[in-house]
């Protein structure tokens, strides 16, 4: 076993496939329907699906619900029959050689996260030569195994799994521990990412995060895009400098509105970060010129060119 602190938090350099398992029976929430708890205003299991953007497939292991991104539905054989049975069912549907493992509770988990497994699991495979990791894990705040946040190579998957099938007549009820017992097993720790809601203290302690003063904003503009189905990353600084000068230079109600005709434009422009950017910086040149004609000693201003004079 290894211990593993990447530097930096490199992008994913091949496609992967992820695997989602959200058929637990959360005994500890009184048989409430973990995956879809609210957290931020969005299911727990569409918070994970987001981190898992990316995957070329993602396959959810649980009966099927109504979810904001596209996903390939399986269930384990019997139903209820544990982690390991859905893994098993999950990985049936998936073909990528890497290949994000997620349970359905992980309020925190991010895209930067995932990258940062299959980051550390691809710089194995480089590294390693015959010796790759078969896998890269999270671990708690207390050091344990967080096996269900993870990004493995497929093929050591099927095969400890086939050879758990073969020893106990199937994988049904046996813990992930069987499973990551027999791998070779690198480590980040992630205090945030790794934290799962398996109680309601949970629960409550996931809510009262993503309210932080340095959570809040960057949680509602997620969960904003999820809803509208917008897939764009911008420059959220930018159109915040945009509201704050148009509601200090014009008036506080056109902050909303200026970020609004903002957003407008850039669609009308064919959207993307480029057209956002395009349109905030035309609208805050606008509200310092507007508020430059308040001042007392402004000069008359004007776009047309001069004529020539005719005398």
């Amino acid at each position: 076993m290894t211990a593993y602190e990447p530097p930096g938090t490199p992008g994913p350099a091949a496609p992967y496939d992820a695997v989602v398992l959200a058929g637990g029976a959360a005994r500890r929430l009184g048989g409430a329907d973990k995956p879809g708890l609210r957290v931020g205003g969005r299911p727990l299991l569409d918070r994970v699906l987001a981190a898992c953007a990316t995957a070329t497939t993602t396959v959810v292991v649980a009966e099927p619900r109504q979810t904001v991104r596209p996903v390939e539905w399986a269930r384990e054989e019997p139903p209820g029959g544990g982690p390991l049975a859905a893994l098993d069912a999950g990985l049936r549907h998936v073909s990528a050689e890497h290949v994000v493992v997620l349970s359905a509770d992980l309020p925190f988990l991010d895209e930067a996260t995932v990258r940062r497994l299959l980051g550390a699991l691809r710089t194995g495979d480089a590294s390693q030569g015959p010796a790759r990791p078969d896998g890269v894990l999270l671990t708690d705040p207390d050091g344990r195994d967080q096996p269900l946040v993870a990004a493995y190579r497929a093929d050591p998957l099927r095969r400890e799994l086939a050879a758990l099938a073969v020893a106990h007549g199937g994988v049904t009820g046996l813990p992930l521990r069987r499973l990551t017992a027999a791998l070779d097993l690198t480590r980040i720790s992630d205090p945030v990412a790794s934290f799962d809601c398996d109680t309601w203290d949970d629960i409550a302690a996931a809510r009262a995060r993503i309210r932080e003063h340095g959570n809040v904003l960057d949680e509602w503009i997620s969960a904003v895009k999820d809803e509208l189905g917008i897939d764009l990353d911008v420059d959220t600084g930018a159109l915040l400098d945009v509201a704050r000068d148009a509601a200090h230079s014009v008036a506080r109600p056109a902050a909303p509105l200026t970020t609004f005709l903002v957003g407008y434009a850039a669609a009308q422009a064919g959207g993307g970060p480029e057209a956002v950017a395009e349109a905030s910086r035309k609208a805050a040149a606008l509200a310092l010129r507007w508020a430059a004609e308040d001042t007392p000693d402004a000069k008359p201003t004007s776009d047309a060119k001069p004529t020539p004079d005719a005398g």
